[in-house]
Formats: C-alpha cells, sequence, structure tokens
C-alpha cells in the first residue's frame, strides 16, 4: 500500500480542497462544519478530467515515492516477521528487494484512482445530503481503491515475494508466477487485499480529516505542514494497528506461491491459529504501526505542500480560460 495503506488515505486526500487563502473561519462557517468528515468542497467548475487526473498522477505519485523510498526497509522487516512460521528465522539482507517493481506500480495505481474518485465523488455529493458527505467521500474512495487494486495486487504480490527472498528481480518474478501459477497467480490473496485495504483506506481517511476539521475549528485557520504530518502519523499508526490481522492474513495469502496451504480466508485464520495461536494474527504489529506511522507523517506533508503548488502554479492558466 504505497505504503500501503498510505496510500490510501492519500488517494483520497489529493481530490479534496484545502482551502488554502482561508485564513480564519467566520462563526456562521463554523457552525455550519459537520462533524465525520464532512468537508466544504470547493466552488464548483466544469470538471476536467485530465486536468485533475495529471495533479492526482504527480501529487500522489510523489507523496507514495518518497515515502516507498524512504521506509521500504520496515515494510520488508514487517511482511518478513509476518510470513515466518513457527521458528522461522528472519533474514536481514536485502531490505530493499522489490522497491523498484513496488514504485511502478504507485503510480498508476494513484492516476487510476483519482480518475475514478472524483467524478464518483462528485455525483454522489449531488444525490447525497449534505450531511452524508462523508459517506459520498467514503463510498468514491472504496470504489477508486477496488479498481486501482487491479494495478496494486500484482504490484503487492510481486514486491512481498521479492521481500521474502523468494525471486532476485521483479521480470523474473512476474515470469516465474505466471509460469508455475498462471496468471492468477498475480492476483494471490486479492480478496485478503480488498478486506485490508477498503477498511483501511475509510478508517483511515475518517480519522484524519475529522481530526483536521476538529483542530481548523479550534485553530480557526487552515493546517501548516508540521501539523498535517502529526495528524497523518496519528491517524496512520491508529488504522495500522486495528488493520493488522487483515495484513497477516493478506500476507500469507500472497506468499504461500503454488504450496497453496490456505484454502481461502476462513481456512487461513483457522490454520494460523490452530498451528501458531491469536497472537500470530497480529505478527509485525510493531513495524507496521511504526512504518505506517511515520509514513502518514511523511506522506501527508509531502501530499498537503505538491497539491498547493500544483493549485498555485494552475492558478494564471485557469483565469486565461474563463
Amino acid at each position: 500500500m504505497g505504503p500501503p495503506a498510505l496510500a490510501t488515505d492519500m488517494r483520497s486526500s489529493i481530490v479534496l480542497s484545502s482551502d488554502a487563502n482561508c485564513a480564519r473561519f467566520p462563526d456562521s462557517e463554523l457552525k455550519s462544519l459537520k462533524s465525520f468528515a464532512s468537508i466544504s468542497m470547493e466552488e464548483e467548475k466544469p470538471f476536467n478530467f485530465f486536468r485533475v487526473l495529471f495533479e492526482g498522477f504527480v501529487a500522489g505519485g510523489t507523496a507514495g515515492v518518497v515515502v516507498e523510498t524512504a521506509l521500504y526497509p520496515i515494510d520488508t522487516i514487517k511482511t518478513r516477521l509476518q510470513a515466518a512460521q513457527g521458528g522461522s528465522k528472519i533474514h536481514w539482507k536485502g531490505l530493499y528487494s522489490g522497491l523498484a517493481g513496488n514504485l511502478a506500480g504507485v503510480l498508476p495505481a494513484s492516476a487510476v484512482f483519482v480518475g475514478i474518485y472524483e467524478p464518483t465523488k462528485q455525483k454522489l455529493l449531488k444525490v447525497f445530503p449534505e450531511n452524508l458527505s462523508a459517506l459520498a467521500h467514503l463510498t468514491a474512495g472504496a470504489l477508486g481503491g477496488a479498481v486501482s487494486s487491479l494495478i496494486r495486487v500484482p504490484t503487492e504480490v510481486v514486491k512481498q515475494r521479492m521481500q521474502t527472498g523468494q525471486f532476485a528481480s521483479a521480470p523474473d518474478a512476474v515470469r516465474l508466477i505466471v509460469t508455475k501459477e498462471g496468471f492468477k497467480g498475480l492476483y494471490a490473496g486479492y480478496k485478503s487485499f480488498l478486506l485490508r485495504d477498503l477498511p483501511f483506506d475509510a478508517i483511515q481517511f475518517c480519522i484524519y480529516e475529522q481530526l483536521r476539521i476538529g483542530y481548523r475549528i479550534v485553530a480557526q485557520r487552515e493546517l501548516n505542514d508540521p501539523e498535517n504530518a502529526v495528524i497523518g502519523a496519528f491517524a496512520g499508526a491508529i488504522t495500522g494497528a486495528i488493520t493488522t490481522p487483515l495484513d497477516v492474513m493478506k500476507t500469507r495469502l500472497m506468499v504461500q506461491g503454488s504450496a497453496n496451504q490456505y484454502n481461502g480466508l476462513i481456512d487461513c485464520v483457522q490454520t494460523i491459529v490452530r498451528e501458531e495461536g491469536p497472537a500470530a494474527l497480529l505478527k509485525g504489529i510493531g513495524p507496521r504501526v511504526l512504518w505506517i506511522g511515520i509514513g502518514g507523517s511523511i506522506f501527508f506533508s509531502v501530499l498537503e505542500r505538491a497539491k498547493l503548488l500544483l493549485a498555485d502554479r494552475s492558478k494564471p492558466k485557469r483565469t486565461k480560460e474563463q
């Protein structure tokens, strides 16, 4: 999940209005702010699909690449801890194995997400009542995440197989997985991936936006980069901890290969609990919380800054077009 999941909120945040020019909120606006991540949208202009796609691609891709590159070793350690069974030893070499292949999936996945999310969100905002705007965002985010998973899952499978030392390079991994397991091998653990990432996206999105709204109401101004970073870290850490069991299941199903040790999600949980105990469902929680917490801090500060830079750059052009 870029960091996976990080990403995850990352994609939702790309298309939200930051209202950066508003220094303070009038009392009337404070009263109208809704709870549960209800955010006032920017003044609607004719929707430019390609502009939104491009800005989302650049901002989301930049943030995702920075986080993935900086924190990839922690993700590798987490994956190896989760994949280890019984008394298996953890290897500490090759902590950047699979990074290049994973980065190759971050950019197109972000672009696809935004392309699905933005028009869906705008349509739902017109259909849903104002007090259900959060539901519109979450529904659009879930749909965008489901579609972008067609790119993200093969990327995640290749990444985790390389992290656990099964393959030396991404091209070899793809070729051998397809040869031995068929094309479906690239989508190993697909259901568990959705089971983990869709709730992750929703939970992290709600926590992050809710905290931002509360902070903005109290401070009566927009947040700066350090404040976005702290809120992003808090939201990421909490969400990472809550969804760790789902992440363990996804990892086990993705790295099992042609051995087919687990026959689906339910069998995976039952086998892990029976053979290793319930505590095994929390394997890697330390690195996961650390990784997603720090990743959220870096990601949201980079993302919000990139969004502001892109918005400032495009203002003159938009003025001419009007």
